[in-house]
């Protein structure tokens, strides 16, 4: 855990839809924390999907926030304006011989992982097969100058070997928090992951990376979010070890799930909060109903 005079937690939505009671959730969770520790409560903007992300979203995840009477501190990152900082790790990445590119379309990863019946990752996507792993360099160098796009992976078999070295044998694991604060070793299996996607298509960076950057860069000490992103954490040690990049706490709250056990998700418009204040719900109202006394 990086060493800071006070603990610092955030809160990092996507401004891809509005906020609805899942987010209330995590930001109420965040904010309970920092108030628990004595810490510092930060809101960031995920905004590295320039085709979904939008100023209205923006500007609606502030409204709500100050009408849920979660405070912030200024100025907020948003990571649309620091992708340099995420351009310059996934390079750290390639100099240590960790990433490479992959020209595959989507359409050619499907068919190739339905003949081989791939496995498939914690979200229930198809592991990539591996298609372009060890490309000649002339092929690559070839491609590149035809202007064809490509996204950059993570060799997870060379990484692994990497992050081994680097913890001199120890384990990769990360802490858990309980609601009553206990601490748990979890250990961590990103080869279940596969060759994860660290640099997409239309940006330098995707959202393991990104995450782990700026937590770094605003000296997180406590990650609260939400369950299901539990697994995801399996990557992000990976990453801190191989960027040398400190190890925060984490903590992973239960998820708002509707009548059928779905999560509520922006992608399937669910009521936003917006839409309950609007219907003259109160914040009293929001917190009785993700389960907050």
């Amino acid at each position: 855990m990086p060493t800071t005079s006070r603990p610092v937690l955030r809160f990092a939505p996507s401004p891809n839809g509005p906020l609805h009671l899942g987010h209330a959730l995590s930001a109420l969770t965040g904010l309970a924390w920092a108030r628990r520790l004595g810490g510092r409560f930060l809101v960031r903007i995920e905004d590295i999907d320039p085709e979904r992300s939008s100023e209205a979203y923006i500007e609606g995840i502030f409204r709500d926030l100050a009408w849920l009477d979660v405070p912030w501190e200024e100025p907020v990152l948003r990571q649309s304006q620091h992708l340099e900082s995420y351009e310059a790790a996934a390079a750290q990445l390639v100099r240590l011989g960790v990433l490479y590119p992959c020209f595959a379309s989507r359409r050619e990863i499907a068919e190739a992982s339905a003949a081989l019946s791939a496995p498939r990752d914690p979200d229930g996507a198809p592991l990539y097969p591996g298609l372009h792993r060890g490309m000649a360099t002339e092929e690559i160098a070839l491609r590149r100058r035809r202007g064809e796009p490509f996204v950059m992976r993570l060799d997870m078999t060379r990484a692994l070997a990497l992050a081994e070295e680097h913890l001199g044998g120890a384990p990769l694991d990360f802490t858990e928090l309980d609601d009553e604060g206990g601490q748990q070793i979890i250990l961590c299996d990103p080869r279940r992951w596969g060759d994860v996607v660290i640099q997409r298509k239309d940006v330098p960076t995707s959202y393991h990376l990104s995450v782990v950057v700026d937590d770094a860069a605003q000296d997180i000490t406590h990650v609260t979010r939400g369950r299901d992103l539990f697994a995801a954490t399996d990557v992000h040690r990976l990453l801190q070890v191989l960027l040398d990049l400190p190890a925060p706490l984490y903590a992973h709250h239960r998820l708002i799930v509707d009548e059928s056990g779905r999560k509520l998700a922006k992608s399937a418009r669910d009521t936003s909060l917006a839409e309950l204040r609007a219907v003259g719900a109160t914040r009293a109202d929001i917190r009785r109903m993700v389960g907050l006394t």
